[in-house]
């Protein structure tokens, strides 16, 4: 008969996956022991692995999480707001869903790789979710973008904004989440803009 959850599991697994997130952040996935996890979390090895019987599901588990509280955040976005506040909401929302899991978003930029082919699978499924409503907003902005080379990259670009925004953002600075959220939608909109006015000029002119 297989052994019954306690009414506080899903909290303790929660709690266990932050601490491996700062671990795995700080020290690196390979020097983190489940020793040391099973230390940081004030709990015995023998509940951790009553939780978690790898490091690796362990990994997976911090970026999955992780993963679907940023698309959780960004799906609450309403799609029917005008182009270029859909797409700001969008930063912002990102960004915001950022906020405290800084370490977090850097295992899953350093570590994601170490998964398992099946795991990687999946996680890089959410990511192309994640990448989907933001390319679809930037589309909504620069209709011409819409199945042309430019596409991907402009998308990328603005997640380099504001995934790596963690390296120098400091709360108490002088722009908010909102604020840089703002400032990364108008270089993107204002840039695909001015590219989607030069590709009609390139098909008129071969015309």
């Amino acid at each position: 008969m297989a052994r019954p959850r306690a009414s506080d599991y899903d909290d303790k697994r929660r709690m266990i996956l932050d601490r491996s997130a700062e671990l795995f952040a700080a020290h690196s996935y390979d020097r983190a022991s489940m020793s040391m996890i099973a230390e940081a979390c004030g709990v015995s090895k023998a509940l951790l692995y009553h939780y978690y019987r790898d490091k690796e599901e362990l990994l997976f588990d911090v970026i999955r999480f992780h993963l679907e509280e940023l698309l959780e955040a960004v799906e609450a976005v309403d799609l029917h707001l005008p182009p270029q506040e859909r797409l700001q909401a969008l930063a912002a929302a990102l960004l915001e869903a950022y906020r405290d899991a800084d370490a977090e978003h850097k295992v899953q930029i350093n570590n994601l790789s170490l998964l398992s082919p099946e795991r990687q699978a999946e996680v890089k499924g959410l990511e192309r979710e994640l990448v989907r409503l933001f390319a679809d907003a930037i589309v909504a902005v620069a209709p011409e973008l819409r199945g042309s080379k430019f596409l991907k990259p402009v998308t990328m670009s603005l997640f380099g904004m504001l995934n790596w925004h963690y390296l120098w953002f400091r709360p108490n600075g002088p722009l908010s989440r909102k604020d840089y959220a703002a400032l990364a939608t108008r270089l993107v909109v204002e840039g695909v803009k001015g590219l989607a006015k030069r590709e009609r000029s390139k098909i008129r002119a071969a015309e």
